[in-house]
């Protein structure tokens, strides 16, 4: 045990030093080395049924380590993490008394600095928590909320992360002004100036509200246009959606050999990114990587990131993204269809591709099942077996998305002149060529799949 406590005071040192170190941005001073336990509180399943409530397909051990995730993605030092079944809520510190006592014990022998609460907490159950602790204590969304803030790059993720932290901070009468005296990153749940506990002003709070949803009315007035500029080319729009840390963006590098953030970290990408895809028969698309979806994400969220969920909305194909390896990979797709479903896309939708990820990390017996399990659904909703890391079955997933864009599109013969060098440029620039075959006279017989829209220049310009 002593040797158990050298070392854990050993790695508790190291990581204050390194909260001090000047190498590291501000924003992340305040987090790298806070000593943190993650609490899972979770109503047991008699509870749950007791209440009105649908069994959970997650297990509470999964949940707790996805909290325990989002806590190290902004780099906090998870140094205990706990799960608290619950019988019931209560409405002043959501946990029971002696589960209360209990954790105040903890965060007392362990030095816990912050408490993170695996579910939504009120106001006051927040602020009778931190005064049982004497420790700062956050909520789910209140960590969600920080993580966006950090990932937030461009004017626009910036504008809805904003615009979720101000709605939330509206029901938080003591909070900082963190978010608005721009000197970090995050928004100020984890300390900074904040920590003197100023008490914000609501009628400031609404109007910086009212003047983020004129900025980002004026944001999706752009990407509107945007859409009709690529409406007009026109490239078909994929958009990748799926549980955050399923590989989107290591499967976007692959597919566009861009260099998006991919790493294994909940919420790597924040930002919408798009980047032309090459399709097998000469085609391009654009392709877009979102936000990770994540369960219980908070309704805010939802709607202050609907203008980057736009691309969603409008796009072509849909590639659903699973870590098919995952333990809770069914919760996880249900969580996904969930909120897709918000958007108006249902579980049918003719766009969807499921794309069932991290094949490498399946072992034989896991992997044939996987395969029995995808060749089992209707043969048009049937899901692509991918590893984004070696490549594996990236070529099936790309005629797949050919093929299912190539619904509604004309399939033509044409003979083309010898001599039509320009013909054959254009007709490569504006079609999918599917076959090509010279002629004995020289000249070229085409076989070409065009998209509705340019169906009529190409009976003008060939026939």
């Amino acid at each position: 045990m002593d040797d158990e406590h050298h070392d854990e005071d050993s790695g508790r040192g190291k990581s204050r030093r390194r909260a001090h170190g000047k190498a590291f941005e501000p924003e992340k001073q305040v987090a790298v080395g806070t000593r943190t336990l993650v609490v899972g509180p979770y109503l047991t399943e008699r509870a749950r049924r007791a209440g009105g409530g649908e069994a959970t397909v997650r297990t509470a051990s999964a949940r707790l380590e996805e909290a325990a995730g989002l806590a190290l993605a902004i780099d906090l030092d998870v140094a205990l993490r706990t799960i608290a079944p619950l019988n019931e809520v209560r409405p002043a510190t959501y946990l029971g008394k002696g589960k209360v006592d209990e954790l105040a014990e903890i965060v007392k022998q362990d030095e816990i600095d912050l408490v993170v609460m695996d579910c939504a907490l009120s106001p006051v159950q927040q602020r009778n928590l931190e005064k049982a602790f004497s420790a700062k204590v956050i909520d789910r969304t209140g960590l969600i909320l920080e993580i966006f803030g950090r990932r937030a790059r461009t004017k626009e993720g910036a504008l809805q992360v904003e615009l979720a932290h101000l709605a939330y901070q509206k029901s938080r009468l003591v909070r900082s002004w963190t978010h608005l005296e721009r000197q970090r990153g995050g928004f100020g749940f984890l300390g900074g100036p904040g920590e003197t506990q100023i008490e914000t002003d609501r009628r400031l709070i609404q109007e910086r509200i009212v003047r983020i949803e004129r900025d980002l009315e004026q944001v999706k007035r752009t990407r509107a246009l945007h859409r009709k500029t690529r409406q007009d080319v026109p490239y078909p729009v994929v958009a990748l959606v799926g549980y955050t840390n399923a590989g989107k963006s290591t499967l976007f590098n692959r597919l566009t050999k861009a260099e998006v953030l991919a790493k294994d970290m909940l919420f790597a990408t924040l930002d919408p990114t798009l980047r032309a895809l090459d399709l097998p028969h000469g085609g391009k698309a654009i392709l877009s990587d979102t936000v990770g979806f994540i369960s219980d994400l908070p309704h805010m969220l939802v709607s202050a990131f609907r203008a980057t969920l736009e691309e969603v909305i409008s796009a072509h194909v849909i590639l659903h993204v699973r870590d098919i390896a995952h333990e809770d990979a069914e919760a996880q797709s249900a969580d996904v269809r969930a909120i897709l479903g918000e958007l108006g896309v249902e579980p049918h939708d003719p766009r969807l591709i499921e794309v069932w990820n991290k094949a490498d990390l399946l072992d034989e017996d896991r992997r044939e099942a996987a395969l029995n399990a995808a060749r089992r659904g209707p043969k048009a909703e049937r899901p692509t077996l991918v590893s984004a890391v070696t490549g594996e079955g990236l070529d099936a997933l790309l005629a797949a998305i050919e093929a299912r864009l190539a619904k509604g599109r004309e399939v033509m013969e044409i003979d083309l002149d010898p001599t039509d060098g320009q013909g054959l440029h254009w007709l490569y620039e504006h079609a999918e060529v599917l076959d090509r075959r010279e002629a004995a006279d020289g000249g070229l017989h085409l076989t070409i799949r065009v998209a509705p829209e340019s169906a009529e220049r190409v009976r003008r310009r060939f026939f």
